[in-house]
């Protein structure tokens, strides 16, 4: 059989991401409606994010300014520390210790009555972090440095879920029949290679992340090959066995058919079915990027943003072949998610590789099926 994702692919993704290698695209931010929480609002200025688990956190949907200083003074010692440059670090750590001191009431204030105990026992956790933090300055000890923070970054994004309110959109009526996921989801994909743990994110992406979602509640990953691998740019999957290229709902005898989905920086809900380019908007940047190693999205026939389905792949990013806010995949196919563990193991993956099976291991509960 004639893959035709990878026909497609081929002719999309690989001209799109030569291209921008040859201009070097880059775009400001949208600046959308005021009326609800806008993604980008604490978003550092600089170079663009490469870590997904950073990314994730960034896209949930709060405005709560002491807690983004937090987490902004946190995310920035790991460039520091590989620079060795210590003395930058000091303030960092002086920043997030100020704000857990002074702020704390600012920060419970965002998080329902019902939870703030919990919230409380992780700022006071993170209080005893920061003098671990100081103790390993002292030494210039980065090893520890390093896992503390990403210990102290684990729990700000917990308090950060714990802010979300209600759902911030509402998913267009044409595409209520499709399951939406309303939060976010946790799935371990285990391979012939070993095991990758992603987060799919409904907020940024609901019916993307929800269609993906209920096909792995379904098994419907379990037993397929990687079919596409390309080194240093992605690893396709997705494809079932017989003539189909995506799914067949047994229901209703009929390909599921995923609207293209991005949400803009700034926007209050995402845009559907067409790309970015195609409604003039070149320069605008989604909250879910194709910056970070890992980054999932759906595969797509390149003339149809609607004809997507059940094939998905990761885009392995590498710096030196495709700079962090220098491609054209942003706005052009709809990402729904970052690889938060195994990154070793999707480098060693390629095609004729095997997904043995994929499950939902947190947040289940958040998909609303049709």
């Amino acid at each position: 059989m004639v893959n035709l994702y990878k026909r497609w692919l081929r002719a999309g993704i690989v001209t799109v991401l030569l291209f921008s290698l040859s201009l070097g695209l880059s775009g400001a931010w949208f600046d959308g409606g005021e009326t609800k929480p806008k993604r980008e609002s604490t978003l550092p200025a600089g170079n663009a994010i490469t870590d997904g688990k950073a990314l994730l956190r960034y896209a949930l949907p709060i405005e709560n300014e002491p807690i983004r200083k937090l987490q902004k003074s946190l995310e920035m010692i790991a460039e520091r520390i590989r620079g060795k440059r210590w003395s930058p670090i000091s303030g960092d750590i002086a920043i997030a210790a100020r704000v857990l001191s002074s702020d704390q009431e600012k920060i419970l204030a965002s998080i329902p009555a019902d939870q703030q105990a919990r919230a409380q026992d992780l700022i006071d956790q993170l209080n005893s972090q920061i003098d671990q933090m100081r103790r390993a300055l002292e030494e210039k000890d980065g090893e520890t440095l390093l896992e503390t923070r990403a210990a102290m970054l684990r729990d700000v994004g917990q308090v950060e879920e714990l802010m979300v309110g209600e759902f911030p959109f509402e998913v267009p009526s044409e595409y209520a029949n499709l399951p939406q996921l309303k939060g976010r989801a946790t799935v371990e994909i285990t391979t012939n290679k070993g095991k990758i743990t992603l987060v799919a994110d409904g907020y940024s992406a609901p019916v993307t992340a929800g269609n993906f979602v209920d096909l792995v509640q379904r098994g419907f990953y379990d037993g397929l090959k990687f079919i596409r691998s390309e080194a240093s740019y992605v690893l396709q999957v997705g494809d079932p066995p017989g003539p189909e290229e995506g799914f067949v709902d047994p229901d209703t005898g009929t390909y599921r058919a995923i609207p293209l989905e991005i949400l803009v920086r700034g926007d209050q809900e995402p845009v559907y079915g067409y790309t970015l380019e195609e409604i003039g908007r070149y320069r605008d940047k989604p909250v879910l990027p194709f910056s970070a190693y890992g980054t999932v999205a759906l595969a797509r026939p390149e003339p149809d943003p609607d004809g997507g389905s059940s094939q998905v792949f990761f885009f392995l990013f590498e710096p030196e072949l495709t700079p962090a806010g220098l491609n054209l995949l942003d706005g052009r196919y709809g990402a729904f998610g970052y690889v938060i563990e195994g990154k070793e193991v999707l480098e060693n993956l390629g095609e004729g590789d095997t997904i043995q099976s994929a499950r939902v291991i947190r947040g289940g509960e958040n998909l609303l099926k049709s």
